[in-house]
């Protein structure tokens, strides 16, 4: 089976008990559409145990991009010539990642030896930036927020990973007549035409799995979705 979930944001107790209700196995595939990191306070548990997991496939979202160059910075011996290259783009980018909820990342990232530091900064930087799928005869694009500066002809190796992690698509409109577009990023609860619930939606082609799992509200939940039956799981 072929699975698809996003937007964990540190819940490692509901990325566990989601793993455990879709009953992950060797044989099936688990697709992370980023933002596993940041707000929550178990990002960096979550990508320890992904790493794991073969059969787990990230793919990077805006959380885990401004992370990458802020953790390596911070995994710096602290030295003068560290110290000189203490520009002002890089105290922006620190200050961005934790208005975002980069400070949980951190905290949770201080706490690890220096080996298991580097073992985390490595993989974050084997994410890819999207993934293309075919299941049961349906094909589908795999990627963290939508295709920024949208033509059908353009070729997907040919958009920038920043045109893939930061803008929402246009739900209303069909990008591909033969393919799905599957994403995270945006609370399904803000889509229009979806009523508010915290649930997946549906609709011209394409399939939005954010369930406002970073909302912590009454509503708010992990979504996963099954490629081969369409069957949706709730945490």
């Amino acid at each position: 089976m072929t699975y698809c979930v996003s937007d964990i944001h540190g819940n490692y107790e509901g990325y566990i008990k989601l793993l455990e209700k879709i009953n992950l196995s060797e044989e099936d595939t688990l697709y992370v559409l980023g933002d596993v990191v940041d707000r929550g306070t178990g990002g960096i548990k979550i990508l320890q145990d992904m790493m794991m997991h073969y059969n787990i496939i990230p793919i990077i979202g805006n959380h885990e991009y401004m992370a990458i160059n802020c953790l390596k910075f911070l995994n710096q011996e602290i030295t003068e010539e560290s110290i000189a290259k203490l520009n002002e783009g890089v105290i922006q980018g620190l200050l961005e990642w934790q208005n975002v909820g980069g400070q949980a990342t951190i905290d949770e990232f201080h706490k690890l030896n220096p080996e298991e530091k580097e073992d985390i900064i490595e993989y974050l930087e084997e994410f890819s930036s999207y993934e293309e799928v075919s299941v049961n005869g349906k094909d589908y694009i795999l990627v963290h927020a939508g295709l920024s500066n949208f033509s059908p002809e353009r070729p997907l190796e040919g958009y920038h990973i920043s045109e893939m992690i930061f803008e929402t698509p246009d739900y209303d409109r069909v990008y591909f007549q033969d393919k799905h577009l599957v994403t995270g990023h945006l609370p399904t609860r803000c889509i229009e035409g979806n009523e508010g619930q915290d649930k997946i939606y549906k609709a011209n082609n394409h399939i939005a799995i954010d369930c406002g799992c970073a909302c912590i509200d009454e509503g708010s939940r992990l979504g996963c979705i099954c490629l081969d039956t369409g069957e949706e799981f709730y945490v």
